[in-house]
């Protein structure tokens, strides 16, 4: 037997049987009624057409008895089915898709339920039926079949009409699937079930005509995808990347359809394994975005859902689906949704930032559990190199650096790249040479930006030439430089992160008078470095209310593990003192507070930097767990007069009178010459003039009577008359 070219001549065959079908019954029903209706047939109801119900014998019975020439067309529809059939078998063996024997096997449907669809789908594809349906109804309103009809085309007797009725229920194959729906009877409650509409859902008339569009319903919040990553291409630590092989291949073996549950940050690789896994199953994979789970709690989204993975041969991948379980109070309804998805058939893959492995209802219906963690410094390097081949890049490329500053997952360098690419071509379009400029530019914009809600962030201009220090403590400045540099290197390469569960992250104290460098230093740093810098008052997070500190900076330490920046605490004497002796309650929860935050700082992986007044307050417990301890002394008379020179910029004009040496005599720190510098630097714009002496000492007089200071002739000398 000859095998289908092609999905749509199956289809026409098929609709062509039911024809014959269709024509068997209205030649009947002429046949036994032949002076029913006339030309207003279907507008009313005759006595003759109530007579011929009145002598009607049993139940129901109103078939008559078929013509030769009826019975003579039904074995036509038979043989029309079995070379049909014929012909399905020899397509099939070729590997043909027909789709309607397709929407036979994926929802388990029988020949019935087969025509039960074509008889919906004719009046869909050609109008003649719609008249054809309203003449044999005996109404021109009924223009699509109703359940009556079908029954009475497909059952030739009482009995078995009513037998049939179960092909209409709520729970059969058509209506659970939303195959068909059954339509006066879903809107009005009176109406019978036999006097409903069949209408066939719009999703399965286009897939029957290979239209392959994703259903409406759920277009907007979902896609499909032909997976193309592979587990040789994925860069996954090898450990991990294993044990994934082999709970794909457990599977595999088995022949059951993986239900795994993925939790890790985002980029972290949750998807490109979904997609490894479907690849080697040769399914596509549909995604879903979980939040649209939430509007209305719909389970019937889901079924629309699962039904479009079965029609799109597609895994399911719910991403985001720990929104689910984010309100306590609800926690049937994600336990109603994971039953509602243990009836599907395929491979299910839920995704969250959120580890979900505690949830029962998740464990007990069969999902694994995997952890997908930031990648290690080596893993990210070795991501860097593959999406940075192949483009131009100039010389001074330093995928060191990258690594070990910004804790990216895999997806978020594959965008920073894409980005600094991006931005190349805007600074030089004949030549998009990609520079560390541009990396370190889109690595920012790929790091967390939500820290700007909670801490002041810090656009830094200083360099190491603008700050004046002791020697000894501007060495062991450029040390923190050099530990923030290096830290992949000497952590990773040389094997001290095996050594350490906790602190490998930097936490580093600048103790010292106020206004003697310890911001200024901060921000060097951050530009040294080439991370941004957010400044955060510790003192404004410590709250009366008990609890509240601990709340303040939790919220902080979680924005700053993916915010890939330096944490500056400004007046953290405000909690880090010495911790008391218990007297109170307020007591104990103030060593509460203390504790939580050397816990936070223990376990952060990133860059802290503490600014304290009086290191002789701290508590000894605190001052272990820190790797640098910086002091930042009032400068000497030979350090101030560098810092009187250094404050001034470039494009000041300052006249010859200026008497560096004398300002240098009195005992001010770096922050108050910053204020005298500025105030003096006003007072001769007023006047038009270059930063004369005079401006100087009328300013210098000025911060003398803010701190408290006694303005005298005798420190003065000469000067003291400029100031009158």
């Amino acid at each position: 037997m000859k095998p289908y070219d092609n999905n749509l001549e199956h289809l026409l065959d098929e609709l062509s049987r039911m024809d014959l079908l269709l024509r068997t019954y209205l030649e009947k029903w002429l046949e036994d009624s032949p002076e029913v209706g006339g030309e207003f047939r279907g507008l009313y109801v005759s006595e003759t057409e109530i007579g011929r119900i009145r002598r009607s014998s049993g139940f129901g019975n109103t078939q008559g008895i078929l013509q030769e020439s009826q019975i003579e067309r039904l074995r036509e529809v038979n043989a029309l089915r079995r070379k049909i059939d014929a012909r399905i078998e020899e397509s099939l063996k070729r590997g043909r898709e027909l789709r309607l024997q397709k929407i036979s096997e994926l929802f388990g449907l029988d020949p019935f339920e087969i025509d039960i669809l074509l008889i919906g789908l004719a009046p869909e594809l050609d109008l003649k039926y719609e008249k054809l349906y309203s003449y044999l109804q005996n109404d021109v309103m009924k223009k699509k079949p109703t359940v009556d009809l079908a029954l009475t085309l497909l059952f030739p007797t009482t009995e078995e009409k009513i037998k049939a009725r179960i092909y209409f229920s709520s729970f059969s194959s058509l209506r659970k699937n939303n195959l068909v729906y059954l339509l006066e009877r879903e809107e009005n409650a009176d109406s019978s079930l036999i006097s409903s509409f069949i209408k066939i859902d719009e999703r399965i008339i286009n897939f029957l005509l290979e239209f392959d569009e994703p259903d409406l319903r759920i277009r907007d919040f979902s896609y499909v995808i032909k997976p193309a990553n592979s587990f040789e291409n994925l860069i996954l630590p090898p450990d991990f990347k294993n044990k994934l092989v082999n709970i794909a291949s457990w599977y595999n073996r088995n022949k059951l359809p993986p239900k795994l549950l993925f939790c890790g940050p985002h980029g972290s690789g949750k998807k490109s394994v979904a997609e490894a896994i479907c690849r080697e199953a040769g399914v596509n994979l549909l995604i879903v975005d979980s939040k649209v789970l939430l509007e209305g709690r719909s389970i019937d989204t889901a079924h629309f859902i699962m039904r479009e993975a079965l029609l799109q041969n597609s895994a399911i991948y719910f991403q985001a689906f720990d929104v689910l379980f984010e309100d306590k109070e609800s926690k049937s309804y994600p336990e109603s949704l994971i039953q509602a998805l243990n009836m599907f058939s395929g491979p299910i893959f839920l995704a969250g930032k959120e580890s979900l492995e505690f949830d029962k209802s998740l464990m007990n219906n069969g999902f694994i559990s995997c952890f997908f963690s930031l990648p290690s410094y080596m893993v990210r390097k070795q991501l860097w190199e593959t999406c940075l081949k192949g483009g131009s890049l100039a010389k001074e490329m330093n995928l060191d650096a990258l690594a070990s500053k910004f804790r990216f997952s895999g997806g978020q360098i594959k965008d920073a790249v894409r980005i600094a690419f991006s931005f190349a071509g805007e600074n030089n379009p004949s030549c998009m040479a990609l520079s560390m400029e541009d990396l370190y530019k889109s690595c920012k914009i790929q790091s967390n930006q939500n820290l700007s809600s909670l801490a002041l962030k810090t656009n830094s201009h200083y360099t190491w030439e603008d700050i004046v220090l002791p020697k000894d403590t501007l060495n062991h400045l450029k040390e923190v430089s050099g530990f923030i540099k290096y830290k992949g290197k000497v952590h990773s390469d040389w094997g001290f992160e095996k050594k350490l569960s906790l602190g490998k992250g930097l936490n580093v104290l600048f103790s010292g008078p106020p206004g003697t460098g310890k911001t200024m230093a901060a921000e060097i740093l951050a530009n040294e470095v080439k991370l941004d810098l957010y400044k955060i008052d510790l003192s404004s997070l410590v709250s009366k209310y008990i609890g509240e500190t601990e709340k303040n900076l939790k919220k902080i330490f979680d924005e700053a593990e993916t915010s890939n920046s330096i944490l500056f605490f400004d007046e953290a004497d405000a909690l880090f003192g010495k911790r008391s002796e218990v007297k109170d309650s307020h007591d104990r929860y103030a060593n509460i507070e203390t504790a939580y935050l050397l816990q936070k700082m223990e376990g952060h992986e990133g860059i802290v930097i503490l600014a304290s007044n009086f290191r002789k307050n701290m508590d000894d417990a605190f001052l272990r767990r820190l790797h640098f301890i910086i002091e930042f002394p009032l400068p000497d008379e030979k350090l101030r007069e560098n810092i009187w020179q250094k404050t001034f910029p470039k494009e000041t004009p300052t006249a010859n009178d200026v008497d560096f040496a004398f300002l240098s005599k009195f005992k001010l720190s770096g922050g108050n010459i910053k204020n005298v510098v500025l105030a003096a630097s006003f007072l001769a714009a007023e006047h038009s003039k270059a930063v004369e002496m005079e401006h100087l000492i009328k300013a210098l007089r000025r911060e003398y009577e803010k701190i408290g200071k006694l303005f005298t002739e005798a420190d003065f000398g000469e000067y003291y008359k400029l100031c009158k």
